[in-house]
């Protein structure tokens, strides 16, 4: 999928928001992509799931064992890439704010995961996700996501591969442009 293909979802979903938004990496932008919205619709999210998949090298997919992602936001395009893979997807929950496996899963010793996210901004999520799966005892040898933030930036210690880069400004809360400041702030995001 090209990236104003993958645009025109969000567009045709109503998930590409424009207003004032506090990220869940606590940074502020004027555009907020809601990742639920897009994926709401099953033949969508699998578009969307085996578009990630085809941007991922071949060696890559074959060596996936599992795909892990995060709560909330990762769990609706990680089930659809495992689905896409053909392997089983897990997810991570904060019930102490910290990253663990629940809800009986676990990783058999040595597995090679797939980290699955929808948005990554700053990549701190991410980074906090992959320390969880090497704390259960699995090894993350790439992560996917629908959209890249971080214009390249985010840096996990992996391969990334992401379905689409994009340049919305974020900003630092001392940072925010006073057009910005002036638009009421909406939390969406899962974190705070």
């Amino acid at each position: 999928m090209t990236e104003d293909e993958v645009l025109g979802e969000f567009r045709a979903s109503g998930a590409l928001l424009e207003g004032h938004f506090q990220l869940s990496s606590g940074r502020h932008s004027g555009y907020y992509l809601q990742c639920a919205r897009v994926l709401m619709n099953p033949r969508r999210a699998a578009r969307l799931a085996e578009a990630v998949v085809a941007g991922i090298p071949a060696e890559l997919r074959a060596a996936v064992e599992v795909v892990v992602s995060p709560a909330m936001g990762g769990i609706i395009i990680g089930h659809e890439v495992g689905r896409a893979l053909g392997e089983d997807a897990m997810f991570l929950e904060r019930p102490d704010g910290v990253f663990h496996l629940r809800r009986g899963f676990a990783l058999t010793p040595g597995a090679k995961v797939l980290m699955v996210e929808d948005v990554v901004t700053t990549g701190k999520s991410s980074v906090e996700a992959i320390e969880a799966v090497k704390r259960e005892g699995g090894e993350v040898i790439a992560e996917a996501a629908l959209v890249d933030r971080s214009s390249g930036e985010a840096d996990m210690g992996v391969p990334f591969f992401p379905l689409i880069q994009l340049s919305f400004p974020t900003y630092a809360e001392e940072d925010v442009p006073a057009d910005l400041k002036a638009v009421p702030i909406t939390k969406p995001g899962s974190r705070k």
